[in-house]
């Protein structure tokens, strides 16, 4: 049994580990696979550790094999997200892939992937509530309503709807399975033991003890933090020199005019983020857009990179290395550790988001230099 994980790690804490830990119960001998995003994040945050510190620390955790989501699927919304995730892990062989669930009812996700996907309704309906000035997962969940009088709009409970769709769509022989989620995704206050990445990374900015929100290993990794705030200059300097705004994906004409306006007035990226989000343009959209301005990923790049033309290995375990050599053969895209002179255009563009990625950092030479060393097999397994 081979199970698939997708997940952010930003950072991984004891949730995560819970995460793992229940798999492990239930499938004892099976090889985990975790795609996890890099140096940026699905709601266009910043990770707060670099992705070669986030794999590391998978493996601790027990993860048997960790690989990169490129940045161009990392990056985007939902849809995006979930297509590169998953074609990843149809081409590792994962048998099923378990993820975290607000409701932990999959009859009903599929039940609203269904509706989707077959009642000639549901596009109306969704243009119909947008024309309304609703954004789109807004009027997403008031089609799905209308049609099903089921109402999901908790964050893991829709990416477990696109994870669906996206199976379907392809055809792809994967199972779904989820684990109920123990704790509020947006929560901004630590728990006692098991607290959001949100409120963990918010204690960190803040210098707050965020020990008994991680597993003790996880802690010598929390060292040269990346804050998004951190990098509010440099994205102040794109707008500002960028004649068109609209060239980057995600921010659509009439919008990048309203950020040329807001940016002068702005310190920071909330100051901004705020000024420009509505009702039709979430806070998360809107940080997305803000990212795909800074690392200057335009419409035409996603265009060029909308399909997995490699799989990047981050590290993986004795038992994770028996796996890959066994299927090496059959998956039909190069599997790659390091970074050598045969790269291709998403990789290069993955190497480019690294070097903005580093700019805040006082060891920018070394993270880009990491790059193109091999990481694989560092550290043991911790129960």
């Amino acid at each position: 049994m081979t199970i698939g994980i997708i997940a952010e790690y930003n950072p991984f804490h004891n949730g995560h580990l819970y995460h793992i830990n229940k798999i492990k119960e239930k499938y004892k001998d099976a090889t985990i696979i975790a795609v996890i995003s890099g140096n940026f994040t699905e709601r266009g945050e910043v990770s707060i550790i670099d992705k070669f510190k986030k794999a590391e620390i998978a493996i601790l955790a027990g993860i048997d094999i960790v690989v990169e989501l490129p940045f161009p699927f990392a990056t985007q919304s939902a849809d995006y997200f979930s297509y590169g995730a998953i074609s990843i892990l149809n081409k590792l062989k994962v048998d099923k892939i378990v993820f975290g669930s607000e409701s932990n009812n999959l009859e009903d996700l599929e039940t609203i992937v269904n509706c989707q996907l077959e009642n000639e309704d549901f596009d109306k309906l969704v243009k119909i509530y947008s024309k309304f000035g609703n954004n789109y997962p807004t009027a997403l969940s008031l089609a799905l309503k209308d049609l099903t009088g089921k109402v999901i709009d908790t964050p893991n409970d829709l990416l477990g709807i696109s994870y669906l769709k996206t199976i379907k769509q392809n055809n792809f022989n994967i199972k779904l399975e989820a684990i109920k989620r123990t704790n509020d995704y947006h929560s901004q206050d630590l728990e006692n033991d098991i607290s959001s990445a949100t409120s963990i990374r918010k204690a960190l900015k803040e210098n707050k003890d965020i020990t008994s929100s991680v597993p003790k290993y996880v802690l010598p990794f929390l060292k040269d933090l990346h804050f998004i705030d951190d990098y509010f200059s440099y994205l102040k300097y794109k707008i500002l020199t960028t004649e068109d705004l609209s060239i980057y994906q995600t921010v659509n004409e009439g919008i990048d005019n309203l950020i040329k306006k807001e940016i002068e007035s702005s310190n920071t990226y909330e100051e901004l983020i705020d000024k420009l989000k509505s009702k039709r343009y979430t806070h998360s959209k809107i940080q997305r857009m803000l990212l795909h301005i800074l690392v200057g990923f335009t419409k035409e790049d996603a265009k060029k990179l909308n399909n997995i033309s490699y799989i990047r290995l981050l590290g993986f375990s004795p038992k994770g290395r028996i796996y890959l050599n066994k299927i090496k053969k059959d998956v039909d895209v190069k599997i790659i550790s390091k970074i050598n002179k045969n790269k291709d255009d998403m990789l290069e563009f993955e190497i480019n988001t690294t070097k903005i990625y580093a700019l805040t950092s006082n060891n920018y030479k070394e993270i880009i230099e990491n790059e193109y060393k091999n990481h694989l097999n560092k550290g043991e397994k911790h129960d």
